[in-house]
């Protein structure tokens, strides 16, 4: 399965409206646009028209990614991504947050998804991540991928494998100059993150023999 960005958005911005706004889900065209085009939590940032929104939800249908609800007046749009890809709700997740902001390392995958789920720590991502990278009973093929360490970089970066295998390989071979500006800092916050609880549990461990 190959999906364009325009569709990877769309996909995404479901499987995040469905966790966090449960109460406006399934998602009106025009509520799923504002979703795609939102500034926040997004990368790179869009601006797609209606025509675009429905040329890729026609594809997710026929992908049988998406389906249309009919039961309103207006016609409303949800995902099947968990039921199609055999998904459990933390790498829904993570998957959700791949589609929406690209390539991110497990530190700030569980920085950035507390609305949607609460990891109990980074071990917790990086299993989820691993079942993802695995074939499933129904999924021949991982749903994510493990890319090189880039250069200077103590964590290794996650990606999703539904898009174009040419723009996953730029993101394999990106170095941390490359990476869009806006993700820098966000990048940086969830490194220190990672440091910090790295840090605590080695001084755990070490009170704990010293205590045994």
């Amino acid at each position: 399965m190959q999906l364009t960005a325009v569709e990877a958005r769309v996909l995404g911005a479901l499987i995040e409206k469905e966790i966090t706004t449960p109460e406006y889900y399934p998602l009106s065209l025009n509520a799923l646009i504002a979703a795609c085009n939102q500034k926040s939590s997004r990368d790179p940032v869009m601006t797609l028209e209606e025509p675009e929104a429905r040329t890729a939800l026609r594809s997710l249908e026929d992908a049988e990614l998406v389906a249309v609800d009919h039961g309103s007046r207006v016609q409303r749009y949800e995902h099947r991504a968990r039921t199609v890809f055999q998904l459990r709700r933390d790498e829904t997740a993570l998957l959700a947050l791949l589609l929406l902001r690209g390539p991110q390392t497990p530190g700030e995958l569980r920085s950035r998804s507390d609305r949607m789920h609460s990891f109990d720590g980074l071990d917790a991502v990086v299993s989820a991540l691993t079942r993802m990278c695995a074939p499933a009973e129904q999924r021949p093929d991982p749903i994510a991928i493990l890319l090189p360490r880039q250069p200077g970089s103590k964590e290794q970066r996650y990606a999703h494998t539904l898009g174009d295998p040419a723009e996953l390989a730029a993101a394999a071979a990106a170095t941390p100059a490359e990476a869009p500006s806006g993700t820098s800092l966000a990048g940086r916050v969830a490194q220190l993150e990672t440091e910090v609880a790295e840090l605590k549990a080695a001084i755990q461990r070490l009170t704990d023999q010293l205590g045994g």
